[in-house]
């Protein structure tokens, strides 16, 4: 018989069974295609060394711009701070909630713990939340002073925090001229769900749902934007903060109100006190809420009341002003489909405006009216604020239960993953979804977590050039393809927490967290100088521990010593070498493609593979002797098991494993041919690398058959 030629469609395909899809590809992880034919993901590093220069918390936003003398800054919103990074340096800039003496000896801890309860008189903050103490003398062995978290809030007076050491003495101390400086309370990484009476507002749901209907606190997520070569920041429903270009120091952000107030703008009353978007159209330079305080000249000092459809606009090139007036530009319209706007942006020639049920165009007419706005389409959804993104003057984002895309009207966004996806992914989590564009290759990329997870744990590509779709797993809360800088960026972020009980035996394999539901579900951390590995996270309790992993001794460890994640929390530079560069030492990105079922030859009978003929480049590798695996797969028919008694393969839940004892082929750069020993009516292909320094594009492999039998 003729060489049958492994030639497959682009792109991945889930939409049908596995059979159905012959010629296509069915699944795969840290993959793309190029020009039809797929290939490994570039690799990615992490912008400055992550041992030395980190962030705290889970980073939700990036925005990237260059001032006036040249520096190329970079804002990091995480639920917890605000940074401006610089030259890789992560430089804090988080506004401050204010800074008092606080009650005299207020700090209470216990011998040998290192949990200190803090009292302060009406502090008003939030678990999660820095606060900077100073001025405090010795108590009980420690002194309390520099930037603490908040662990726990107790009451409406106490609080506790955590010192690197622990007290040799119970008792309370610290004088009394300690001050407490505290940042602005810090969100949560992850939708908290609330249920019970009383859970939502009166009269949601029929009477007594409210035990069943599932509501609760958002996630922090900051929108940033800059103002020539300013920058504005505004976390979700808050206020608008500003941040001052300083040419020597990074001084904290603070509100815009108070900055208009000191510019003599009606004592800054009128700039809005809580918005869900601080957004600047680009070219006329308005900045505008996106959500607001409606304007009322009789208000007094007392702010309106919220409207979430409310958007209001500054006087053009002003931020300070906010009073409407006849010879300036500011004003406000309220929004008429919809109960929230979600998100704006820039789009073709206009700006784009999101409800939870209608998108908006909002074009700039000029005074009187300044900025008009017509409704586009109704009745769509959008998963969350940071889901949508322009590219080619197209829009595409991803709704709840489908992907759109706008490019004058709205259209459903053909998918060969939707099923798939969207069976996959946590709903309640959907605000985490992030989405940015990856212009060198022609992709949008979505970030989502996966059904059960409580971290984005999983992507979706849509290749917008080739009009197809490919996915895969990964850990990314932010993304930014930035022209300013040589490669995408992405934020990696992990919620790290502290051991709630010691671990007293080196043997353990299982320990218990204050907080584990922003780990992801498997990984590796970190306590004191151990490495350790896990297998699962399951009621704040990580387990199938593995210790002392990496060189490392396994040890004890005492009660709230630091659980931090072995990846640090980063900004990493996307398509920059072939590996994962974010972990003190380079690790293999491993990466695979697998067929649908393929027939051979008309699948009425046997047929015998004998030969294969490989068809695979490795330009772009960095080892002298780049090598894959190729894995021809059968089995009896579409009903039966993968054929596991063949000495040429082994199947494992559904992923083909090259695992010692099974057999594969590996594949190197003068590979002419392979001999084989398959038999079967259909089988299956898979491609995948898992060595350093690896890069790879596949082409089109033949395979050897011959006829052999209908049994």
């Amino acid at each position: 018989m003729p060489l049958q030629k492994l030639q497959y469609r682009p792109g991945v395909n889930r939409e049908g069974t596995n059979y159905s899809n012959e010629g296509g590809f069915f699944q795969g992880d840290k993959i793309r295609f190029r020009s039809g034919y797929p290939q490994k993901l570039g690799g990615w590093t992490s912008i400055s060394n992550p041992t030395v220069y980190t962030y705290k918390g889970v980073a939700r936003t990036l925005w990237n711009w260059v001032t006036l003398d040249g520096n190329n800054l970079n804002s990091v919103g995480t639920n917890q701070k605000l940074y401006i990074e610089n030259g890789g340096n992560y430089n804090d800039v988080t506004p401050s909630a204010g800074s008092s003496t606080i009650n005299a000896n207020p700090f209470a801890m216990t011998s040998g713990s290192k949990l200190v309860t803090v009292t302060d008189t009406a502090h008003g903050s939030t678990n999660g939340t820095y606060v900077t103490f100073s001025g405090a003398t010795a108590a009980g062995g420690i002194t309390i002073v520099g930037a603490y978290e908040i662990i726990t809030v107790l009451t409406a007076n106490t609080y506790t925090i955590i010192n690197p050491t622990a007290a040799t003495s119970t008792t309370t101390g610290g004088g009394s001229a300690v001050v407490a400086d505290y940042n602005i309370s810090a969100g949560i990484s992850t939708f908290a769900a609330g249920v019970g009476w009383g859970a939502g507002t009166w009269g949601r749901g029929g009477w007594g749902s409210g035990a069943t209907l599932t509501v609760g606190e958002q996630l922090r997520l900051w929108s940033l934007d800059s103002f020539g070569q300013d920058m504005l920041a505004a976390p979700r429903n808050s206020v608008i903060y500003y941040w001052v270009k300083d040419t020597s120091t990074y001084a904290v952000c603070v509100t815009l109100k108070s900055l208009a107030s000191a510019a003599g703008y009606s004592s800054g009353t009128f700039v809005p006190t809580q918005t869900l978007q601080v957004f600047v159209s680009p070219l006329q330079r308005f900045v505008m809420a996106m959500g607001s305080n409606p304007y009322d000249p009789d208000q007094g000092t007392a702010p309106t009341t919220f409207d979430p459809m409310v958007v209001r606009w500054s006087d053009q090139e002003n931020p300070y002003d906010w009073v409407p007036t006849a010879s300036n530009q500011s004003g406000e319209l309220r929004l008429s489909n919809g109960s929230t706007i979600v998100t704006a942006l820039h789009g073709r020639q206009e700006n784009l405006i999101f409800t939870d049920t209608a998108l908006f165009v909002c074009q700039y007419l000029g005074p009187p009216y300044v900025w008009g706005f017509n409704m586009i389409e109704s009745n769509l959804s959008i998963i969350s604020p940071h889901s949508a993104i322009t590219i080619n003057n197209v829009t595409y984002w991803m709704g709840v239960d489908k992907f759109y895309a706008y490019s004058g009207t709205v259209s459903t966004l053909p998918c060969t993953l939707r099923e798939f996806i969207f069976q996959n992914i946590n709903q309640s989590q959907g605000y985490q979804v992030t989405c940015g564009s990856n212009e060198a290759f022609s992709e949008v990329w979505w970030y989502y977590p996966s059904y059960g997870s409580y971290v984005n744990d999983s992507y979706v590509i849509y290749n917008y050039l080739e009009k197809i779709w490919y996915y895969g797993s990964m850990n990314r809360t932010a993304w930014l393809d930035s022209s300013l800088r040589p490669f995408p960026m992405a934020a990696f972020s992990v919620q790290n927490s502290y051991l709630s009980i010691a671990i007293t035996s080196a043997t353990a394999t299982s320990f218990s967290l204050v907080d584990s539901i922003a780990y992801p579900d498997a990984g590796t951390v970190e306590i004191d100088s151990e490495i350790i590995t896990y297998t699962g996270n399951s009621g704040n309790t990580l387990t199938g521990c593995t210790r002392g992993v990496l060189g490392t001794t396994a040890a004890t460890h005492t009660q709230y010593t630091p659980v931090t994640f072995y990846v640090p929390n980063q900004v990493i530079f996307h398509e920059n070498g072939v590996d994962d560069g974010t972990r003190p030492v380079s690790v293999p990105i491993e990466a695979y493609i697998t067929s649908s079922d393929f027939d051979i030859g008309d699948g009425d009978r046997f047929a015998f593979v004998w030969r294969m003929l490989p068809d695979v480049t490795f330009n772009g590798s960095t080892v002298n002797a780049p090598q894959l695996f190729m894995q021809l797969v059968p089995r009896q028919n579409s009903g039966s098991a993968y054929n596991t008694t063949t000495v040429d393969s082994v199947i494992s839940a559904n992923n083909f494993d090259t695992t010692a004892g099974s057999r594969y082929y590996t594949i190197e750069t003068y590979t002419g041919q392979v001999y084989t020993r398959l038999r079967g009516r259909q089988m299956a292909f898979k491609i995948s690398s898992t060595g350093l320094g690896v890069n790879w594009q596949l082409g089109v492999p033949r395979i050897d058959i011959r006829a052999d039998g209908r049994r």
